[in-house]
C-alpha cells in the first residue's frame, strides 16, 4: 500500500469530501444566522460564499473554458439576484440546498464510478515466480510466457495460465460473473483476477499482464466510461440551447409581467429568479450518465463487456441474431459421435488400436479419439514405425499388423458398400468421418461432430422470447449447418458463407428485419461484426474480433446475451422515467411560480429533489 504524507493524505481527504464539507459548513452558518437574526448578515455572507464555491467554480470555468452556458450560471444568477433584492436567506437557503444536492449528486455518480474502478483493485500486483534457486515475489508486469508461478489457497491468480500441478476450485465471478467456484486441474487454464479457492496451484504463465482477459476487461470498460449513448449525446447538446433559452425568458420576466399581470418590480424580479431555479435541467441532464454508467458496470461484473453507453442503449432495440457456428454456437471442438466397426471385428480392440497410433498423431481430431478411448477406459498399445501422410492419414505397426486411419482411399482401394452407405449418411448429418483398416481391409470408421454449447439452446429460446429472429451464418457445409441449427432450434440458417458473403448477409437482414446483431469469434467473422449494428465476440475469439465487437462475452457464455438485452431494456425503461420525470417536474414548478404558489426555498427543494431522485432511479441498474 502507498506511504502517504500527512499533507497528502488532507488533501487527499478534501479532494473527496470537499463539497460536503462545505455544504455542511454553509448549513451550520445559515442556521446561526435565523439564530441570532442581529448578525444575519454577518453569518449569510460566509454561507455564500463557502456553499457557492465548487458550484460557481465548475460554472465559471465550463464558460470561460469551453464557453458554454450551464445550469450552475442560472444558480449563481439567482442566488446573486436574491442578495440584490434582499432576500438574503431565500437566497442563502438556495445555495445551501444546491450545495448539498451537488455533494449527494457527486456521491452517487461516484458510486457507480467506484464499481467500474473496484476490477482494477481485483487485479494482483505481485506474484511468486518458482525457479530453480526457489520461489520468490516479483511485480506481476516483470512475469514472461513460459515462467512458473506458484498461486495458495484464497489468492487471486495474477496472469492467464495453464495449470501444471495440484487441483483446486476456481472462483471466477471477477470474469465471467458465476458465483460457483469451478473445479480446475492440470492442463485447465486459468485466468488473471480470478480466486484459487481450496488447492494449492502451480501455473504457467501464458500470457504477460498486459495480454490478460482481465487487463483487457479493465481497459475496455475504462473507456466504455467516455462512449456516450444518443440520448445522452442529444441532452447535452441540448443543454445549452436550453439555458440560453431560459436567461431570454428570463429577461423578458424581468419587465413584461410588471406590465401584463400588475406585478410589482420586487415580485417581478422574485419571480424572474425562481423562474432561473425551476427552469434549471439539472434533473435532465441526470436522467441518463447514472443509469448508463452503472449498467455497463454491473454487466462487466457478471461477465458482459459493453463498450459503450451507444452500444448498450442499442441493444434493446435489436430485431434478429445472426451466429457463427463454429466456437460461438458450439465449443469448436470435435468429439466422436459414432464407432461403427465390422461383424468380426470387436469395438474395444479396434478403438484400442486406433487411439494408440493417434495418440503420436497431430491431426485435429486425434484428440478426439484419444479422449474417448480415456473415458472407455481403453489402455494404450506400443506403436511401431508411425508415418504421416499428410492430407490423406497415418500409417504404423499395432501388434504386428499394419493399420491405416484416414481417408478411405489411403486405407484401402478397395470399395466397401456397407460402410460407403453408412458414410453417406453420416456425412448429410454434418459429421466429419476417419475410416481405419488393416490388410487392406475396412476395419471401421469414426465419426465427429462440433458439440453444440450446453447453453445455446436455452440461449436461442429466450432471444426469442424476447422477439428477435435467429439466425446461423456459417461457412460450413449445408449438413453440419442443419443438424447444429436443428438442435439448437434457430429460425433459419446459411451455410457456405465466405467471410465476405457474411456482411452482405448482414446488410440483407438488416433490410429484411431492421437492427440486427452478429455473433462471433473468429477472423472470418470480423467483417460481419463491424457490418451489424451490434457486434458480439466471444471472449475466447480472436483479437481482431475483440476489437471490432461492441460487446464481449468474457466467459464465451452465450446466455449472457439475453441477459445483456434484457439490462439495455431495463435500462432504457428507466432513462424514459427519468426524462418524464425530470420534465414534468420543470413544467409544474413553471407553472406555479406564474401562479405565485412556489417560493424559492420550495422551488429549489423540487429542483433538487428531483434531480436526485432520477440519479438515485439510475442508481438501480447496479442491482444485477
Amino acid at each position: 500500500m502507498p506511504n502517504y504524507t500527512k499533507t497528502e493524505k488532507d488533501t487527499a481527504f478534501f479532494a473527496k469530501h470537499g463539497e460536503l464539507i462545505a455544504a455542511v459548513i454553509s448549513g451550520i452558518l445559515i442556521a446561526a444566522g435565523f439564530l441570532i437574526p442581529s448578525l444575519s448578515t454577518f453569518f449569510f455572507i460566509p454561507a455564500f460564499l463557502i456553499g457557492g464555491f465548487y458550484k460557481a467554480k465548475e460554472g465559471l470555468t465550463e464558460l470561460v473554458q469551453n464557453k458554454k452556458l450551464s445550469v450552475e450560471i442560472l444558480m449563481i444568477m439567482a442566488a446573486v439576484g436574491s442578495v440584490i433584492i434582499g432576500f438574503w436567506a431565500e437566497g442563502a437557503i438556495l445555495i445551501f440546498i444546491f450545495a448539498l444536492s451537488g455533494a449527494l449528486e457527486t456521491y452517487a455518480m461516484n458510486k457507480s464510478q467506484k464499481e467500474l474502478s473496484s476490477l482494477v483493485k481485483l487485479q494482483p500486483n505481485v506474484a511468486v515466480l518458482v525457479t530453480d534457486d526457489g520461489e520468490r515475489i516479483v511485480p506481476v508486469a516483470d512475469l514472461r510466457i513460459g515462467d512458473i508461478i506458484s498461486v495458495r489457497p484464497g489468492e487471486r491468480i495474477p496472469v492467464d495460465g495453464m495449470i501444471e500441478e495440484g487441483h483446486s476450485s476456481v472462483d471466477e465471478a471477477a470474469i465471467s460473473g458465476e458465483s460457483v467456484p469451478i473445479g480446475k486441474q492440470r492442463g485447465d487454464t486459468v485466468f488473471a483476477g480470478t480466486v484459487n479457492v481450496n488447492g494449492a496451484l502451480t501455473v504457467k504463465v501464458a500470457k504477460e499482464q498486459k495480454d490478460t482477459l482481465f487487463q483487457r476487461i479493465i481497459e475496455l470498460v475504462e473507456a466504455a466510461k467516455n462512449e456516450k449513448s444518443p440520448t445522452q449525446q442529444f441532452i447535452e447538446k441540448f443543454e445549452g440551447t436550453y439555458v440560453r433559452i431560459v436567461l431570454i425568458v428570463f429577461v423578458l420576466m424581468l419587465f413584461l409581467p410588471h406590465y401584463i399581470f400588475g406585478w410589482d418590480w420586487r415580485e417581478t424580479l422574485y419571480r424572474a429568479l425562481v423562474l432561473l431555479v425551476v427552469a434549471s435541467p439539472c434533473a435532465l441532464v441526470a436522467s441518463i450518465m447514472p443509469a448508463t454508467l452503472s449498467a455497463i458496470a454491473s454487466s462487466a461484473k457478471k461477465g458482459i463487456l459493453v463498450k459503450g453507453g451507444n452500444h448498450l442503449e442499442m441493444l434493446a432495440g435489436l430485431k434478429a441474431i445472426a451466429f457463427d457456428k463454429t466456437g460461438t454456437l458450439t465449443k469448436g471442438k470435435h468429439e466422436v459421435a459414432d464407432v461403427i466397426v465390422r461383424e468380426d471385428m470387436d469395438e474395444g480392440h479396434f478403438l484400442q488400436a486406433a487411439a494408440s497410433i493417434e495418440r503420436l498423431s497431430t491431426h485435429p481430431l486425434a484428440s478426439a479419439i484419444v479422449r474417448y478411448s480415456e473415458n472407455k477406459n481403453i489402455s494404450i498399445l506400443p506403436v511401431e514405425n508411425l508415418d504421416d501422410f499428410p492430407g490423406q492419414g497415418v500409417s504404423a505397426f499395432v501388434n504386428g499388423k499394419k493399420w491405416k486411419l484416414g481417408k478411405a482411399s489411403f486405407v484401402t482401394g478397395d470399395q466397401d458398400s456397407f460402410f460407403a452407405e453408412k458414410a453417406a449418411q453420416l456425412e448429410k448429418e454434418g459429421k466429419s468421418i476417419i475410416f481405419a483398416g488393416y490388410d487392406n481391409q475396412f476395419a471401421g470408421i469414426i465419426t465427429f461432430k462440433d458439440v453444440i454449447r450446453d447453453e445455446a439452446k436455452e440461449t436461442v429460446k429466450k432471444i426469442k422470447e424476447l422477439g428477435l429472429h435467429t439466425i446461423m451464418i456459417t461457412g460450413d457445409g449445408v449438413g453440419a449447418a442443419s443438424a447444429i441449427a436443428k438442435e439448437a432450434e434457430l429460425d433459419f440458417f446459411l451455410a457456405n458463407t465466405l467471410p465476405e458473403e457474411k456482411l452482405v448477409e448482414i446488410k440483407k437482414l438488416r433490410d429484411a428485419y431492421g437492427p440486427v446483431a452478429m455473433t462471433g469469434d473468429g477472423i472470418n467473422d470480423a467483417p460481419a461484426l463491424a457490418t451489424a449494428d451490434i457486434g458480439i465476440a466471444m471472449g475466447g475469439g480472436t483479437d481482431i474480433a475483440l476489437e471490432t465487437a461492441d460487446v464481449v462475452l468474457m466467459k464465451n457464455d452465450l446466455k449472457r446475451i439475453p441477459e445483456a438485452i434484457a439490462r439495455s431494456q431495463k435500462m432504457n425503461r428507466i432513462i424514459k422515467q427519468n426524462i418524464v420525470l425530470s420534465i414534468a417536474v420543470i413544467l409544474v414548478l413553471i407553472a406555479s411560480n406564474f401562479l405565485q404558489i412556489v417560493n424559492l426555498p420550495l422551488s429549489v427543494i423540487g429542483h433538487e429533489g428531483s434531480t436526485l431522485i432520477v440519479i438515485l432511479n439510475g442508481l438501480r441498474m447496479l442491482k444485477n
